[in-house]
């Protein structure tokens, strides 16, 4: 997709982030915006500051795990637009515990919108996707979907299964010669307020040596990548149809040690958070 002037995007989890960036960026370029956000504040700061009439903007307050609403939401975006050209599967949560300590409700919570958010996304809009020109899916991975790291377990389930489920994706529309493609995407620190959105089990001080507060600083302190850059880079890789985009220096320097050390990384994760839990 070389152009998104008057193309229909439809992101998710656009109150804040990544995905305000996008549909700031979006806007300038000409598409028309169809923004949720199960934050309603959030959701309304973002539309407001765009200054777009009904003709190129819609919002909705959406929870990504409610599979029907996101439907409804789907088939409302094609009522008011006519057409939906990309969705921007964006909305996630973080959740900190070690797997022994982990509840169910917390895993399941974050699974239901970090990954089935996802999967309803992707099958809600792309009947919509193949009945438009062309068409694209990015669904927003991590480098936690790269590789695992400790008191992430859920963060990384989740976001291993979206890699996995989106180049899955990409191979099945590569063989329909399908006019709709889709994109992993790997972010790495990104400056948004997930860490402190985050819910933490006490557990994790056992691993980190630290509480809520110091684990939150620690994430913190590798947010890198401001959400404009973040989006940018989405936006560049959607134009050049990338399979997969990573996002910061970081994230590069994470997918070129799985590559190097596919295993063995593990080792070289363990130390570096022994020694960050004695600081």
């Amino acid at each position: 997709m070389k152009s998104f002037n008057d193309k229909v995007a439809v992101i998710t989890g656009a109150g804040s982030g990544i995905g305000r960036a996008l549909a700031q960026e979006l806007a300038a370029a000409g598409a028309k915006l169809a923004l949720s956000d199960i934050n309603e504040a959030g959701l309304k700061e973002t539309a407001d500051g765009l200054g777009l009439g009904e003709d190129r903007l819609m919002t909705r307050v959406l929870d990504v795990a409610n599979r029907q609403a996101f439907y409804d939401f789907a088939d409302e975006v094609v009522n008011h637009f006519g057409q939906a050209n990309m969705i921007f599967n964006n909305a996630g949560v973080a959740l900190g515990a070690t797997v022994e300590d982990m509840n169910y409700d917390d895993f399941e919570w974050l699974m239901n919108i970090n990954f089935w958010g996802v999967v309803y996304g992707t099958k809600a809009f792309l009947p919509y996707l193949k009945q438009a020109d062309e068409g694209h899916i990015i669904n927003i991975s991590s480098i936690f979907g790269l590789v695992g790291i400790p008191t992430q377990s859920a963060y990384n389930a989740a976001k291993f299964a979206v890699r996995g489920f989106t180049e899955s994706l990409r191979i099945e529309l590569e063989m329909e010669n399908s006019t709709v493609s889709c994109t992993s995407v790997h972010p790495g620190g990104i400056k948004t307020n997930i860490a402190k959105a985050a819910r933490f089990d006490s557990s994790v001080a056992r691993i980190t040596g630290g509480d809520k507060e110091k684990s939150i600083q620690d994430f913190e302190k590798l947010f890198r990548t401001t959400p404009k850059e973040a989006a940018n880079t989405i936006l560049k890789g959607v134009r050049g149809n990338k399979r997969r985009v990573l996002i910061g220096s970081d994230a590069v320097a994470v997918d070129t040690m799985q590559r190097l050390l596919p295993t063995s990384y593990q080792k070289l994760v363990a130390m570096g958070q022994k020694y960050m839990s004695k600081k």
